[in-house]
């Protein structure tokens, strides 16, 4: 039986008739309109405070989570409960008009007495309910009930496609009049219902001066039976369920299906309902909070007139409204009575109807009713009021009775506005703002106190929309503000310039066409234009027109010409008449000035020629007058006429400014926004003339909006959080970054403060990425000068920019476009937004419902063509496309665009193919703008969003891991096996096949496939010299690459690394789905995974966001001892670690990295007892990890979970001894050796290859440093064993790529630069062919620095074309940075150029903020260095102060690397430098300054890490300092120590710059070193000179900087 209701239920007539009362479902009226019906009956009115305050809370929210879903449940729970009470009580919902509602009980007139008694019941019963229910989203909800009784009337009236019904008469009135008497749980009889119920059964109260009373409550008699007496009062109600149906709460819900009926009753229904019906939606799809414009229209008549005659006004006016609201969009939602008048309610910018110009539509619209319906018959007063901004649309109500309508603080704005303002059209100061209409279309109105409207802002009459010629009022609407710099617009105006000079040169006219869309800056570029020509004293006549423009005949001609003859300061027509006959007097006889009469509003006589002349001869004289004025102008000075909003000239003056460019050396400049449609025959020439230029305005560049912001907030610096969610929301148009700027200030998220000094910060995890960028210096200074101090803009603690709600002025814009586009289009839309802001077809196929793939791609064509989306072909084309600007160009009209109207379909129709094909290659797509992204998500309801997110995570899961090349491994190792996340279920067989397919090995094949280390050496026997086993290593590397090259086994990847791609495309959508989801576990397991790979790929900001994502979603998780959250939590430590270890704050990273130890059950000793225990502990078991590795039966197998451990264990220790090894004090040793000892037992424990070979040459390397000689060793050969024995394909072609390098820099480090060469080179050959960017980046930038200390000249500028070639490709920041520090190094070191040094700078300057650079140690310290020794060299000391003080902000930034040795070693050059200068000028701290620099060359050369290959410079650098301060003897040694090892390192850089400083130290020459420096800089060579054999190697080998010795007497 319940699922034939439902069936029945879901029929169209039924849930049309849900939108409708009895009174409508069940009459029969007259199909002549209007029609008149008459009955008795009782009236309630109920009215809920609170909703338009809930309205607002929600409309003005921050988050798109805000969800119109929420508050529509919120809504319905009181409204369905009010709704339901009253239809059990026998009711007729006739009304929902927002937040009230009009019930009817129609019943004959002997019945009302007893049907009162039931309402009054039911008015009693609804404030029961508002007492027992809680109040939500802490609003007070309150509710005030009228009741009235008597005679009424109902008109039906309308046109051939709407229908609508009023109830009017006494009662009515009556009703609303009760209403207002009442308090908050009131309820009001009106005088007429007193004087008909049954007073025995009611205690009432008198209202002081009224004859209506209060019901206090219903006391019937001790015998009465009220279920007796309702049901029988019920029995004369027609349509009151009973019988079979008296569980139904409406007769309605049963509706059998009738055509006619159906047909009829959906006249009354308007058509987005209907669709929505049709299209099987769900209720909810139509609710939103939605930005529209309200027009209240209100008619009031005289008190005698009767209901015939004021429905026949009625249905007149009901006629024209919808005439003229059909023509703009617009929608009558709601008519009734109101305050003795008939109220309509109609609204803009409904679902699917959204326009452009929706405001200036709605002030047309409004004017055009108001001018018609004040000359209706019979209709007294007409009132307008438009107030616009967001308010609730939906449907509100109950399951069987609901309307469609609209709640909020802008509907009762208008609706007060209409009755407080009564005879005129007024509007609010959105409205009046929104309009771009001139500010004298429209008048101030006083202001009023208006009952419930608190603090609405000014009130405005509108006066008419026909253009007054009102000539002073024409201006552009801009103004310059001369503080205020036109930002990222020199391009265009240099455009300008250009054809000014070219018009003033050749005497020719031009004319300059500015397009751009909405918010582009075009106003604010004419102004700028026009105040450039008054500044080179060129007249310069400057205009803006509107829409309404458009309409009138010749008016952009006239508002010009009045400008040119002075009319435009004429405040009487008498004054103009005089201006003009003096203007007129030789150019025009006087009995022709009447001619002007119309067009300028004079009122010269009228002659009889004039009289007789015809409109067309008139027009021609005119314009050859105008011809004539403007050529004897033009004689005595330059005029430039300037048209902003161009497309609205009108047709005639199209015609005439053609003739006059054809007439007249003329220049004109127009801005205006792309044609709507095909302009007229007139422009199309204009725009074709050979001598107008046509600018396409481009977006303003980033760092240009950067400095709008900046300079809009007068702030010095912004978070780069704000500046990429501003850059990459605003999309270069200025309009939308200030409106996102307003958003931003109105929801209080920005914080101002005094810029504080980075020094004084104490560094911590939360402030460690303090990273902010600042506009450029230009705009700093404006800045600082016209505040007077520096501030900093901050964002408030927590605040989540990416999911902020878009501001509603462009929400609008975006809606109108939606609006546009078909229903297929606005869902594949809607979907989209749901996967995020870039997205993959695939995804998008998968979650489209019931599409096929034509069907999409299709769609995708015409979406792409019409700028919805973008479209490409790969990641790297999105990122490239991402980084570049569309700029302003020139666009050639004359051989490409407005051709006419011939053969444009097939046109059209061959380039959407075009298109099809283009997106058919194309994978990846993304939202044009990201506001339209925000809107479409918003339309969605909360169960939709749902679904749809959950379709996406699934379809995303099972691609969430490293890519095929990478075998498809976690990004954090053996991730997924320990913490089980996975919506998709799977079986154990498809587990281990997974596994199998991602690299990983069965328990049995772990046992059965690991290496046994054979007791003795055989591949490298221990009897070998180490020269025959350098031999032996590099001829096994050999045979691995003529492998690699020649073989047809499958052991190279057949693509390069597609991991960058997954992370954007797949593990961040993923992990963002999650949280919409709720699902805050899986949230965090890919968060942890985002920051891995971003830490694989070098990007520590990137890592260190994705982490605090994580630590604010383990906040959120409950406190569980489970394992699974535990791991986690070591993860998060130890991710954390490595983030703080590369950023060189190595004490936040050895915290974070014991925190994740002690979760992982390894407590590291905090006292020396222990931590010598833990070491005698840890090398016994080393003994026995090593004896069990060599017996392959006593391999226990390992549990995925215990792997995952191991490996987390693996990197925190391996980070650890580095850490300590910073510190050269004796206990910090040990530290640092248990820690690498424990590094290698656990990677034994793991039995993983990789790990175990990354160990031993860690350990080796540890010893390698200390000076161990035997043991590191035997440890290298440990790992050359090891991987002499891996198989040579997959894996394990890497491990030996990988072992390659290490090697390689290794011996670096250890000063074996000639092996260092050998290993980096076939390191460098097996990662090409391996086609791994991230490696193959980072081995040329090793092997560059190999090449460049033994003077390999010309293998290191192949290596470095390499690095060049891979920086471009790859878009490698990292790459080109190292570039041009070795370009650095080569000028500064090597005597030659292989870049400018102005580039190298440039290239500094411009990507310090780059936040890969910024947040690397070592890199950009070496960088900043470089630069500061330069202009140490040069004696430019105010630059060297600038760079030397960027630097010293990051020495502290300590890292064991070669990069921050390098760096640092160039910082200390530069204070050895800067020292000699304090030193010659007799500083008193000088000889303090030396002995502080002493120290800290020393602290690095005693430091563990310090490796030996960098002691030359050390040492060169001690003996300078020591030299420069009198010693020496120390001086001495030094120095030859450092020519010592340089010479056994073979380091020829520095063997030869240490032999020219030691030959010019003991000379007696005494030639200015600068001075030799100066003439070196002057003719340094290139080292394309060097190719061409201008310039030989020995000569460049002199073009060292010689440091300076004649401060003191000689020392020697």
């Amino acid at each position: 039986m319940s699922t034939q209701n439902e069936e029945l239920q879901d029929r169209a007539i039924v849930k049309i008739a849900a939108h409708l009362p009895d009174l409508i479902v069940y009459g029969d009226f007259s199909p002549e309109l209007p029609s008149v019906d008459y009955f008795d009956g009782v009236l309630m009115f109920v009215d809920i405070s609170g909703f338009t305050a809930m309205t607002e809370k929600f409309s003005t929210a921050m988050y798109m989570d805000r969800g119109a879903e929420q508050l529509v449940e919120i809504l319905n729970y009181y409204i369905s409960a009010i709704v339901e009470k009253v239809l059990v009580f026998g009711g007729d919902i006739l009304k929902f008009a927002g937040d009230a509602l009009l019930a009817l009980w129609k019943v004959e007139r002997k019945q009302l007495q007893n049907i009162i008694t039931v309402v009054i019941k039911c008015s009693l019963e609804i404030h029961g309910l508002f007492e027992a229910k809680e109040v939500e989203e802490g609003l007070d909800i309150r509710v005030k009930i009228g009741l009235a009784a008597g005679h009424i009337t109902m008109l039906v009236f309308g046109d051939e496609t709407r229908n609508y019904f009023l109830v009017i008469g006494q009662a009515v009135d009556d009703v609303r009049l009760a209403q207002n008497m009442a308090q908050m749980n009131d309820v009001i009889l009106s005088p007429n219902c007193w004087q008909l119920c049954d007073r025995s059964m009611i205690e009432i109260e008198r209202i002081p001066d009224q004859r209506a009373v209060k019901v206090n409550f219903l006391k019937p008699p001790p015998t009465f039976n009220f279920n007796e007496f309702f049901l029988k009062c019920m029995n004369f109600m027609k349509y009151y369920p009973s019988g079979d149906d008296k569980n139904l709460l409406r007769l309605a819900c049963m509706l059998d299906s009738n055509h006619g009926l159906e047909l009829s009753l959906q006249k009354y229904v308007m058509e987005i309902i209907l669709k929505q019906i049709d299209d099987k939606q769900l209720q909810g799809y139509l609710s939103e909070l939605r930005p529209v414009t309200i027009v209240f229209v209100n008619l009031t008549f005289n008190d005698q007139d009767k209901a015939e005659v004021i429905g026949s006004a009625i249905q007149d006016a009901c006629v024209h409204i919808s005439s003229v609201l059909k023509v703009f969009r617009g929608q009558i939602n709601k008519v009734f009575m109101f305050d003795k008048g008939c109220s309509f309610l109609c609204v803009f910018g409904f679902p699917g109807e959204k326009a452009p110009d929706e405001i200036t539509h709605a002030l047309e619209s409004a004017v055009d009713i108001f001018d018609f319906c004040s000359q209706v018959h019979k209709i007294h007063t007409v009132s307008i009021g438009i107030a616009s901004g967001v308010v609730f649309c939906g449907i509100v109500g109950h399951t069987v009775r609901h309307e469609y309508t609209v709640i909020g603080r802008k509907v009762n704005i208008a609706a007060r506005m209409m009755m407080y303002y009564p005879g005129i059209v007024t509007c609010d100061s959105v409205t009046y703002n929104g309009s771009n209409l001139p500010a004298y279309f429209f008048k101030e109105l006083p202001k009023k106190a208006m009952k419930g409207v608190a603090d609405c802002g000014p009130i405005y009459q509108c006066l008419g929309l026909n253009e007054k010629v009102m000539f002073g009022m024409a201006y552009l609407i801009c103004n310059r503000n001369e503080t205020y710099p036109l930002l990222g617009r020199t391009k265009e105006i240099n455009y300008f310039k250009d054809i000014m000079k070219t018009c003033l040169a050749t005497k020719c006219s031009q004319v300059l066409m500015y397009e751009g869309l909405l918010g582009y800056g075009k106003s604010q570029l004419l102004t700028e234009i026009q105040h450039m020509a008054e500044e080179i004293s060129h007249r310069s006549i400057a205009i803006a027109l509107t829409k309404i423009s458009f309409h009138q005949h010749f008016y952009t001609i006239q508002i010009l010409m009045a400008n040119v003859l002075g009319l435009d300061a004429c405040k009487h027509y008498k004054e103009r008449q005089t201006n003009l006959q003096i203007k007129l007097k030789t150019l025009l006889d006087e009995k022709f000035h009447c001619i002007l009469n119309d067009i300028f509003h004079v009122q010269f006589p009228m002659s009889r020629e004039i009289s007789k002349m015809s409109s067309v001869r008139k027009q021609r004289q005119l314009e050859t007058l105008f011809v004539k004025i403007l050529e004897k102008t033009m004689k005595e000075e330059m005029i430039i006429f300037i048209i902003d909003e161009a497309q609205f000239v009108d047709v005639t003056s199209w015609v005439f400014i053609e003739k006059l460019i054809q007439t007249l050396p003329i220049f004109i400049v127009m801005a205006l926004t792309p044609f709507m449609e095909l302009p007229c025959a007139a422009a199309i020439r204009m725009m074709r003339n050979r001598n107008t230029t046509y600018i396409k305005l481009g977006v303003v560049p980033s760092e240009e909006i950067r400095n709008k912001v900046c300079f809009d907030l007068s702030v010095n610096s912004i978070p780069t959080e704000l500046d990429s969610y501003l850059v990459e929301g605003s999309c270069g148009i200025p309009f939308y970054c200030e409106e996102m700027l307003k958003n931003l200030d109105h929801h209080k998220l920005l914080l101002f403060q005094p810029v504080e000094s980075e020094e004084k910060t104490a560094m911590t995890w939360s402030n460690m990425f303090k990273n902010f960028v600042r506009p450029t210096e230009d705009i700093t200074a404006a800045i600082v000068k016209e505040k007077g101090s520096e501030e900093a803009c901050n964002l408030t603690k927590g605040v989540r920019l990416k999911n902020l709600s878009p501001p509603s002025s462009l929400k609008e814009i975006c809606l109108v476009q939606l609006d546009s586009m078909s229903l297929s289009h606005q869902m594949l839309v809607r979907c989209a937004a749901i996967i995020g802001l870039t997205f993959t077809t695939e995804l998008l196929f998968e979650i489209l419902p019931c599409w096929n793939m034509k069907m999409m791609l299709k769609a995708l064509a015409t979406l792409v063509e019409s700028n919805v989306f973008h479209c490409f072909r790969n990641a790297k084309e999105l990122q490239l496309a991402l980084k570049q600007n569309e700029s302003s160009c020139e666009v050639h009209y004359r051989s490409s665009c407005l051709k006419s109207n011939e053969g444009l379909g097939h046109r059209g129709q061959d380039k959407l193919r075009e298109m099809e094909g283009k997106v058919i290659e194309c994978r990846i797509i993304r939202f044009c703008r990201p506001m339209m992204q925000k809107t479409a998500y918003e339309l969605w309801l909360k169960d939709q969003k749902r679904a749809m997110h959950l379709k996406c995570a699934r379809f995303l899961e099972d691609s969430a891991h490293q890519c095929y090349h990478c075998r498809d491994k976690d990004f954090i190792p053996y991730h997924h096996f320990t913490v089980d996340i996975r919506l998709n279920t799977l079986d154990m067989e498809t587990v281990k096949k997974m596994a199998q397919s991602r690299g990983f090995k069965t328990k049995e094949e772990v046992i059965f496939s690991k290496f046994v280390n054979p007791s003795k050496s055989t591949l490298l026997p221990g009897r070998l010299s180490p020269e025959e086993v350098r031999d032996k290593i590099l001829v096994f590397f050999d045979a691995i690459i003529s492998k690699m090259k020649t073989t047809q086994e499958d052991i190279l990847p057949v693509e390069p690394c597609q991991c960058a791609d997954i992370l954007q495309m797949v593990i961040l959508p993923l992990a963002q789905h999650f949280l919409a989801l709720g699902e805050n576990n899986k949230a965090l397991y890919y968060f942890l995974e985002i920051a891995a790979a971003y830490l694989i790929m070098s990007d520590n900001y990137k890592a260190y966001i994705y982490l605090n994502e994580g630590e604010q979603l383990l906040k959120t998780l409950k406190t569980e001892k489970s394992w699974n959250q535990t791991f986690e939590l070591a993860t998060f430590y130890s991710l954390k670690g490595q983030v703080c270890f590369n950023m060189g704050q190595m004490v936040l990273a050895k915290t974070m990295l014991k925190r994740a130890l002690k979760l992982l059950n390894q407590i590291f000793p905090y006292n020396l007892l222990s931590l010598f225990l833990q070491i005698h502990v840890e090398k016994n078991r080393h003994l026995q990890l090593l004896s069990h590795s060599m017996h392959r039966h006593t391999h226990p197998s390992i549990p995925d979970e215990s792997l995952a451990q191991l490996h987390l264990q693996t990197t925190c220790f391996s980070l650890l001894w580095q850490i300590y090894s910073l510190n050269y004090f004796s206990h910090p040793k040990y530290y640092s050796q248990l820690a690498a000892l424990k590094q290698v037992n656990v990677a034994l424990e793991t039995q993983d290859n990789f790990q175990i070979i990354k160990a031993y040459l860690d350990y080796s390397l540890y010893h390698h440093l200390a000076g161990y000689q035997g043991v590191w060793f035997k440890y290298e050969m440990m790992a050359m064993e090891r991987i002499m024995r891996l198989p040579q394909k997959g894996e394990g072609i890497e491990i030996i790529a990988y072992v390659a390098d290490k090697l390689g820099y290794m011996k670096f480090l250890m000063g074996h630069l000639d092996l260092a060469i050998e290993l980096g080179v076939r390191a460098h050959e097996m990662w090409l062919l391996l086609q791994n960017p991230n490696k193959y980046h980072m081995v040329l930038c090793r092997l560059s620095k190999y090449l460049f200390l033994r003077n390999r000249h010309k293998q290191l500028t192949k290596v470095l074309k390499w690095l060049w070639d891979l920086s471009i490709e790859e878009e490698h920041i990292f790459s080109k940075a190292f570039f041009y520090f070795v370009c650095f190094d080569i000028m500064l070191y090597s005597g030659y150029t292989y870049r400018s040094f102005n580039e190298c700078l440039e290239f500094v300057c411009y990507n310090e903020d780059n936040r890969i650079l910024k947040f690397q140690s070592g890199l950009l310290l070496g960088l900043y260095s470089c630069i500061a020794i330069w202009y140490a060299r040069l004696q430019e000391w105010d630059n060297f102060y600038d760079f030397s003080n960027k630097a010293r902000k990051l020495v502290t930034r300590r890292t064991p690397t070669m990069l921050y040795y390098e760096g640092i070693l160039r910082y200390l050059e530069g204070q050895v430098l800067h020292l000699q200068k304090q030193i010659e000028e007799q500083e008193e701290k000088a000889q303090e300054n030396g002995a502080e620099l002493l120290r800290n060359l020393g602290s690095l050369v005693e430091q563990n890490t310090t490796g030996p290959v960098f002691y030359p410079r050390l040492y060169h650098l001690m003996a300078y300092v020591y030299m420069l301060l009198g010693d020496g003897q120390n001086c001495d040694t030094f120095l030859n120590k450092a020519l010592y090892i340089s010479e056994m390192q073979g380091n020829m850089v520095e063997k030869s710059w240490l032999g020219m400083n030691k030959d010019w130290w003991y000379s007696s020459s005494e030639t200015s070193e600068e001075d030799q420096w100066m003439n070196i800089v002057l003719t340094l060579p290139t080292w394309n000179d060097i190719l061409s054999g201008n310039v030989t190697i020995q000569d460049v080998q002199r073009n060292k900087f010689l440091m300076k010795v004649n401060i003191l007497d000689n020392p020697f």
